[in-house]
């Protein structure tokens, strides 16, 4: 996949007019309403010219999202978690092959051991 998925996109399929809005929507994962209320209520709170101003400068410098940039819900969330705190995302990775690689040992334990109930129930048929 050539489309990075840390970047920053517009996404035009969910948005209503360039996309701004929902592409910080889709990089926070914060819900698209919430973003447009809190642009919506910059701008009466006295940002009003600024806030068209960045709003059309980065419709104009974004890119378009791609699309099957995300192959499920749980890749965009897990992305979404990648943007927003690297660290941790890496903490959690690392956790889940940890319980992953126990789980395992667990599991070659109790098939390679000579003291399991299996073993012990052939050894008394012989």
């Amino acid at each position: 996949m050539s489309a990075s998925r840390t970047k920053f996109y517009l996404d035009k399929h969910n948005g209503k007019w360039s996309g701004v809005c929902a592409g910080i929507a889709d990089y926070t994962g914060v819900d698209v309403t919430w973003v447009r209320v809190g642009a919506i209520l910059l701008t009466i709170a006295g940002g009003f010219p600024w806030t068209f101003i960045a709003y059309f400068l980065v419709a104009w410098m974004a890119d378009a999202k791609p699309s099957g940039l995300y192959e499920g819900p749980e890749d965009q969330k897990f992305w979404q978690g990648v943007r927003s705190n690297p660290t941790r995302s890496t903490a959690e990775v690392r956790s889940k092959f940890r319980d992953l690689d126990r789980r395992l040992a667990d599991i070659e334990m109790m098939y390679t051991s000579r003291h399991n109930r299996l073993a012990d129930e052939i050894d008394s048929l012989r």
